[in-house]
């Protein structure tokens, strides 16, 4: 198998979700750092428009989302399990409430009051001032919660968690799973992003001692690559998808074969276009010709993303 390749990051939110991961099951990585903010020319002629991060590349298969990158991980390294039995549907159900809701209630928190200061005070204004029109544009189709509504929100999602940790080290058990890396890296970037705004973490003392066991996972093994590189390793392949689900499920009368686009359903619009090679009850598959990337397969979650004919 070709090497794991992850787009990321130090900031990234998502992408210390997917390092962890990687540590947990101690893989070696190779580390592509992307810029933050558009335009991402060498991201974007490998995945043909989505520009969200991080992004996990595996010969010329590209993944999107951490979501369905989890699942590809599992694949890869089966154990320890991210979904282990017999708690596996809940695992997933709180990762995605950790994924979405609580989410975006930290960030609201912690970009107020002191934390973007946090930032970008070691950067030049203009670079701040880029920051926030690239997230503006990015969440054109969401509704923002104020400061005070999303700290009120995150005081009660940590009390929550606080609950879920009473009588475990884990939010589901006694080991880690999917939930809790899908729940630790919003508060990750509090506590590590935006050191003004984390004493709202100190409200609940079992969530920063679970917040430590997380932490001590640690990233894996990683080695420093460069997007040339990433992208001479896509052209050098032929797709070979790691995902084991492949019956066609029909819920938009598109069929195999049919130009289409893929976008998020909010956060990061931009769609990828490409031919429908995939579309099963996990995830879609496009595959599309990049002039330095060859032909790559772009695999997109379900859950999340919108699938559309292309238009002309």
């Amino acid at each position: 198998m070709p090497d794991l390749i992850l787009h990321h990051y130090a900031t990234s939110p998502f992408s210390e979700k997917l390092r962890l991961v990687l540590g947990y099951k101690k893989l070696a990585w190779k580390s592509v750092i992307i810029p933050q903010i558009a335009p991402k020319p060498d991201l974007v002629a490998l995945t043909g428009g989505y520009r969200r991060t991080p992004v996990l590349q595996i010969g010329a298969d590209i993944y999107c989302d951490t979501a369905l990158i989890c699942d590809v991980l599992e694949h890869v390294a089966p154990l320890p399990s991210l979904y282990p039995e017999p708690g596996k549907g809940l695992e997933r159900v709180v990762a995605q409430w950790g994924d979405t809701i609580l989410f975006w209630a930290a960030m609201a928190y912690s970009f107020s009051g002191k934390g973007a200061a946090d930032l970008f005070a070691k950067a030049p204004p203009e670079m701040a001032k880029a920051f926030g029109e690239d997230r503006k544009a990015m969440s054109v189709n969401m509704v923002r919660q104020r400061p005070g509504d999303a700290a009120a929100a995150y005081k009660s999602y940590l009390r929550r968690m606080s609950d879920m940790l009473d009588d475990t080290d884990y939010l589901v058990g006694a080991f880690p799973t999917v939930a809790d890396f899908a729940c630790y890296h919003p508060l990750w970037f509090t506590r590590k992003r935006t050191p003004s705004m984390a004493d709202i973490l100190q409200i609940t003392p079992a969530v920063s001692d679970w917040m430590d066991r997380m932490a001590a996972i640690g990233h894996g093994t990683m080695e420093t690559f460069d997007a040339a590189q990433a992208i001479a390793v896509a052209a050098a392949n032929t797709p070979h998808t790691l995902l084991s689900d492949s019956t066609f499920q029909d819920e938009h009368g598109i069929p195999l074969g049919t130009r289409v686009t893929i976008a998020a359903e909010s956060f990061g619009p931009e769609p990828t276009d490409g031919e429908l090679m995939a579309a099963t009850r996990t995830h879609y598959t496009l595959r599309r010709t990049d002039p330095r990337a060859g032909t790559v397969h772009v695999h997109f979650p379900r859950i999340g993303y919108t699938l559309r004919r292309a238009e002309g």
